[in-house]
């Protein structure tokens, strides 16, 4: 079953050492949506561009598993393409960054707030750090090795474990990850469901409990991959760095950008579940894609 992408604050869905900082300001990705000039400076501040473009390599890697797992083989040279138009960075970002500017982009005030804390030295810094944490994941070997050292960081009582939970709690991140991650494989279901891959269309409702019966499982491994991505990513930060990131996700920006990121997420990767679970039932019957 597909697990939705991860979306945190700063972003996790945003998301190792921070990768070396040019000095040079890069110019804006233009994506098609509509953006005032506040909201475009934020956009670039949180590194979208950097980020979609992890995001599409993990897509793709996911698309290789997904054939492996359903149909070894049988998607020929038709499903990898399939993939790559699903997870075509211009359309995703068209469509996140209209959710943004809808969400928060008339509030100048929270956007000037935003601005302040991703344009200093800490906020550059966490950005950097979730990303390369995320492109690291890629690697089910990184992902792997980061599980482990959570697992110990709770068995010893260490207080990063500690400091973590509450970063989690201030963005309710396990919440929204386990919702997240329903829709997701809710849409991919509903979208092999359209394809005729069961003899007869599966009620709505069946999908629905299915989804609903893998909850307990997804909230533990979402609650054992936050403390390994976040473990991974903050580990450079001191305990005082760390707990300054907390209380600005604690303040009244870090909580309306958390909100508008998990909106945003949900419903561009909820579209990209639906439109891999269509190509997948497809692929499994043999039809073009």
């Amino acid at each position: 079953m597909p697990r939705l992408h991860i979306a945190l604050v700063a972003l996790l869905a945003l998301t190792g050492p921070v990768a070396a900082q040019t000095t040079e300001t890069a110019p804006p990705v233009a994506t098609g949506a509509e953006v005032s000039a506040e909201m475009a400076a934020v956009i670039q501040a949180l590194r979208l561009a950097d980020l979609f473009a992890v995001l599409r390599d993990e897509g793709l890697a996911y698309g290789t598993t997904l054939e492996t797992d359903m149909f070894p083989g049988g998607g020929g040279a038709a499903w990898p393409e399939a993939v790559s138009q699903i997870y075509d960075v211009p359309t995703l970002r068209a469509r996140f960054d209209a959710v943004l500017q809808a969400e928060l982009g008339s509030d100048t005030e929270i956007l000037r707030d935003l601005l302040d804390f991703y344009e200093s030295d800490l906020g550059k810094r966490v950005v950097g750090l979730e990303i390369d944490a995320r492109r690291a994941f890629i690697d089910d070997a990184a992902e792997d090795a980061a599980r482990v050292a959570a697992d110990r960081r709770r068995a010893e009582n260490d207080p990063r474990h500690d400091q973590l939970e509450r970063f989690i709690a201030a963005g309710d991140l396990l919440e929204m990850n386990v919702a997240g991650a329903l829709s997701g494989n809710l849409a991919f279901l509903t979208g092999m469901n359209e394809t005729g891959l069961y003899d007869e269309a599966l009620p709505q409702a069946d999908i629905m409990a299915d989804v609903w019966g893998q909850e307990e499982q997804i909230r533990s491994d979402t609650t054992s991959w936050l403390h390994a991505f976040l473990g991974l990513a903050y580990q450079p930060l001191t305990e005082a760095e760390l707990d300054a990131y907390i209380a600005f996700m604690e303040s009244p920006a870090g909580q309306r950008l958390n909100a508008a990121l998990f909106l945003a997420y949900d419903q561009v990767f909820r579209q990209v579940s639906q439109d891999l679970g269509r190509a997948a039932g497809l692929a499994m019957q043999g039809r073009d894609i």
